[in-house]
């Protein structure tokens, strides 16, 4: 038996078959464009997401049977706005979770309506890359739109949705919307009525191993596969990549060195950070997790070998580092597209300082490492103020195959770290989710246990955690002196 994995990531969608044994027996990638029609703006066609999930499925299906595949998961980029009118139709481009234009309608859900409530009905305040701003942007700059709306979907859902033609969502990612009650699980009237919606236009709520329903007579035919092939909603994408990590037991920990970069924390219980300057989610197991995310981690690294650098090889400008010297003064502010956790500040710019005429590219690289390190550091001393305390952490994400960065990591949080011997993320958890919700596993965590395993492990040395946590310190002084700065930009 065959259970498959979709994940609708950012830059591409990733489909991968594990067998009843947990086993990965084949992945494909199929990549779609980002468009950017104006500063700060990030928006994608959801219908480029279907049509290369669809291919991408074709493709993985001729390397297994296709009479035994007993499931189909989902994981996804969270926060997207995805619209439809009556007849299903794609009203506008999805905007998407690192869009940036919502400000205005982030001012006025903090400061009008308050954090305070917001905290109360949602877990959550109002940030630019939240789904519910995305809403209230298109009530006001594009009105016509706004009538038409039918249904509202996240990435995910709406892929689901085609293959099942169930409207349907789970906690994990409706948690990500600001319209979601996360302590209560169910849609927020108070945030509906803020937003001008009605719950009919909003997904029935799902646990994320849910079976929704089974894939579609057509869609079935199409792709050869049998016509009782459940559809298994899953999760937000990193609720889904700590299921691909092993992270679902009480105060594990991961963190995904991806695009962006999340500290992930489970908790069986509901906690809150006062300010809010933690997100509280549901997770991918039926309880909570708290999470911190700073919007440029390894797209920091991408932007500075491809575009600044313009260099031909990662290997080259990672392998130089290492001979650079950790006493040296260069700081890096990982902020190219705003940031989210702790400061909540879509003006923030990306900055290198301390340069002098002695520095290398090697010092400028290993700043830039440094930076997005320390930026996850701000994320996980929020993890202990709200009482989670992990002994170790899960590594994932693109970032981890990058043995130096795993090693500074762990320095820079003085945690050990552990490597998974499978760096598959939110597509393996989506397939693992798949495997429960057709019953193959009792819960998640039995799955986790069967499956997970964890190779390489990263100690911290205590002479560089001590020169890391006095550099620290220099860090998180940038930001404030720089704040204003930023924003006369």
């Amino acid at each position: 038996m065959y259970y498959i994995g979709i994940d609708i990531g950012t830059s591409s969608v990733k489909v991968l078959a594990i067998d009843e044994a947990g086993k990965i027996v084949k992945t494909v990638s199929r990549e779609y464009p980002i468009s950017y029609p104006f500063p700060l703006w990030s928006e994608q066609n959801p219908n480029d997401w279907w049509e290369q999930s669809k291919l991408a499925l074709k493709d993985i299906l001729e390397y297994i049977d296709k009479d035994k595949v007993k499931s189909i998961g989902f994981s996804g980029q969270m926060h997207g706005l995805v619209i439809l009118d009556s007849e299903d139709k794609v009203i506008r481009p999805a905007i998407l979770w690192n869009d940036q234009r919502t400000e205005s309608e982030c001012r006025f859900l903090n400061n009008d309506i308050g954090k305070d409530k917001l905290l109360s009905w949602t877990a959550n305040i109002a940030l630019n890359g939240f789904t519910a701003p995305k809403v209230l942007w298109v009530k006001q700059n594009e009105p016509e739109n706004f009538k038409k709306i039918a249904k509202i979907c996240l990435p995910k859902d709406y892929i689901a949705y085609k293959l099942s033609g169930e409207f349907a969502t789970d906690y994990s990612d409706a948690s990500g919307t600001l319209y979601l009650d996360v302590k209560n699980k169910k849609w927020s009237d108070d945030m509906m009525k803020i937003l001008d919606i009605d719950e009919n236009k909003l997904p029935k709520l799902y646990d994320s191993f849910s079976a929704i329903g089974t894939i579609k007579k057509d869609i079935a035919t199409e792709l050869g596969l049998p016509a009782d092939v459940k559809i298994v909603i899953g999760g937000g994408d990193q609720a889904v990549a700590a299921v691909g990590g092993g992270i679902v037991e009480n105060h594990h920990c991961s963190i995904s060195l991806g695009t962006s970069g999340a500290v992930f924390a489970t908790s069986d219980e509901f906690v809150m950070e006062d300010e809010g300057k933690l997100h509280v989610f549901c997770d991918a197991r039926g309880k909570y997790h708290v999470m911190g995310v700073t919007l440029s981690a390894a797209a920091s690294l991408k932007w500075y070998v491809e575009d600044f650098l313009k260099a031909s090889s990662y290997d080259e400008v990672l392998t130089e580092v290492e001979k650079s010297d950790i006493n040296e003064n260069v700081y890096y502010l990982p902020y190219l597209s705003g940031e989210r956790t702790p400061h909540n500040d879509p003006d923030a710019k990306a900055t290198f300082l301390g340069m002098t005429v002695r520095h290398e590219r090697k010092d400028m690289t290993r700043a830039l490492l440094e930076g997005v390190c320390y930026s996850l550091r701000d994320c996980y001393e929020l993890m202990h103020e709200v009482g989670i305390n992990p002994k170790e952490i899960i590594i994932n994400g693109g970032g981890a195959k990058n043995d130096f960065w795993c090693q500074m990591l762990a320095d820079v949080l003085h945690t050990k770290i552990k490597k998974l011997d499978i760096n598959e993320g939110p597509a393996l958890g989506a397939a693992i989710l798949a495997s429960v919700g057709d019953g193959k596993y009792s819960s998640v965590s039995n799955a986790c246990q069967d499956i997970i395993k964890t190779t390489k492990e990263f100690t911290p040395d205590e002479v560089s955690s001590k020169i890391y946590s006095e550099k620290y310190k220099k860090y998180k002084s940038l930001y404030p002196m720089l704040k204003d700065f930023f924003s006369s930009l």
